[in-house]
């Protein structure tokens, strides 16, 4: 991560009060930038946002809907960033079963909202759309997805996001189309990451939010799907892509408007039972599960990222393994646990990933 080139750069985060937005909230905080944060109130309680107070790192910490047009309008245009980065959704899949009305109109007109607003806002060079690598059309096939895989979704969030690519590939060949860089001067691309974990995910319904909360109430951890495989890689590892892509964006637009996958090195992407096992491993005592053999909705149960053009293109690639992804996780909620300087903890980690 290049500080030179981020310092005092103005920067628009939506959902910076969720868990992934907190750390990029951190992380742009220690780059020394100029940031606006757009987003709902914190999604649960306990949230990293809160126990970092991040709400008090910047000026400009703004609680809104992305779904709010006008309200949306109005903070950008008062920001003037020269970065939008796009977070803000309803990021999970047994939630849009239960929300699909909700999930739908914050994950597509949300992106169309914050497109639409960056249309008119003269002042923005680059704009990330971070969507996930769940906006393939997954078929259980073993094998790896690249950026140029057909976009799909079985579910109501899955298929939203792929929605919310076509819209941001939609607007880039309509409005700000690479062969017109010289007029508009308007970078857009998406992000798509793996399965994001690290210290603070308090999401319902996730595996290491569970885990945790399993760990500290003395209860053992109830696993749904043992044998679905996932590419696990901790928060930092796309927030750095993401950086480096803004980063490229801003300096040649036309060249690195597409999309991007961002995932850990392929022995990494490992089962459910597998990650659980480690955890209790390295947790210690009183750290154990059970196999939920009930009837769940449906969830793919393989998926992996080919990062091959990241890599090459961008220069980018993982740095944690997931060994030490998760020495980091139980890092963190022991520091919790212990009542430790959480956001201290946050930044300890941050330079270590830049610095190492």
């Amino acid at each position: 991560m290049d500080k030179k080139f981020w310092k005092n750069k103005r920067v628009f985060i939506t959902g910076h009060t969720g868990f992934k937005g907190s750390w990029l909230s951190l992380l742009f905080y220690f780059l020394e930038s100029k940031v606006t944060g757009y987003a709902l109130n914190p999604p649960t309680d306990p949230s990293l946002f809160d126990l970092c107070n991040i709400d008090n790192l910047f000026a400009n910490s703004m609680i809104g809907d992305i779904r709010d047009l006008n309200s949306l309008k109005d903070a950008m245009t008062k920001a003037l960033p020269e970065v939008v980065i796009h977070m803000a959704a309803q990021p999970l899949v047994r939630d849009s079963y239960k929300i699909p009305i909700k999930t739908y109109s914050t994950n597509v007109m949300g992106t169309v909202n914050v497109l639409e607003t960056v249309r008119h806002c003269k002042s923005v060079k680059v704009f990330l759309n971070v969507t996930t690598d769940k906006c393939y059309e997954n078929m259980n096939y073993k094998k790896s997805f690249s950026e140029d895989a057909p976009l799909g979704g079985y579910d109501p969030y899955s298929s939203s996001k792929a929605c919310s690519e076509i819209v941001t590939a939609a607007y880039r060949n309509s409005f700000f189309n690479p062969r017109d860089y010289s007029a508009h001067g308007v970078g857009i691309a998406t992000a798509r990451a793996g399965n994001v974990i690290g210290g603070g995910d308090w999401a319902q319904d996730r595996l290491i939010p569970d885990f945790v909360r399993a760990i500290l109430s003395g209860k053992k951890i109830i696993i749904r799907n043992p044998k679905a495989i996932r590419p696990w890689q901790h928060v930092l590892e796309p927030l750095s892509g993401y950086l480096l892509l803004a980063q490229k964006l801003y300096e040649n637009g036309a060249k690195y408007s597409e999309s991007w996958n961002f995932g850990p090195h392929e022995k990494d992407a490992k089962p459910v039972l597998w990650i659980v096992k480690k955890l209790c491993s390295k947790w210690g005592q009183g750290a154990s599960y059970e196999i939920d053999k009930g009837k769940h909705p449906h969830e793919a149960h393989y998926l992996k990222l080919n990062c091959f053009k990241a890599k090459r293109t961008l220069g980018w690639e993982s740095k944690w393994d997931l060994e030490k992804t998760l020495n980091k996780i139980v890092e963190w909620t022991k520091a919790y646990k212990n009542k430790e300087d959480l956001k201290e903890i946050c930044y300890k980690q941050i330079q270590e990933y830049i610095f190492n």
